[in-house]
């Protein structure tokens, strides 16, 4: 167990950045999801920007890869074109 203040104030700071990111990432691989069984184009067109922005906003704060941001993205931009 952690005997100093810094170090017990840093459990609970990753504790909180843990949870966050859980929620996150959780809420983003919702909307992945719904834009996947999405089948029609305006309401796909619609929710692109908005699960793009969020893939970005995950790979800026590490909590995804960058690369896994930049597939998920091309994936689901084919995905909308295709429909």
């Amino acid at each position: 167990m952690a005997n100093h203040k810094s170090a017990k104030k840093r459990i609970r700071q990753t504790e909180a950045h843990r949870l966050q990111n859980r929620y996150y990432h959780k809420t983003a691989r919702n909307a992945v999801k719904a834009l996947r069984n999405t089948s029609d184009k305006s309401a796909a067109e619609a929710l692109l920007p908005k699960v793009t922005a969020m893939l970005d906003k995950l790979a800026k704060k590490n909590i995804i890869h960058a690369n896994k941001a930049g597939n998920l993205k091309g994936s689901l931009q084919k995905h909308v074109n295709a429909l």
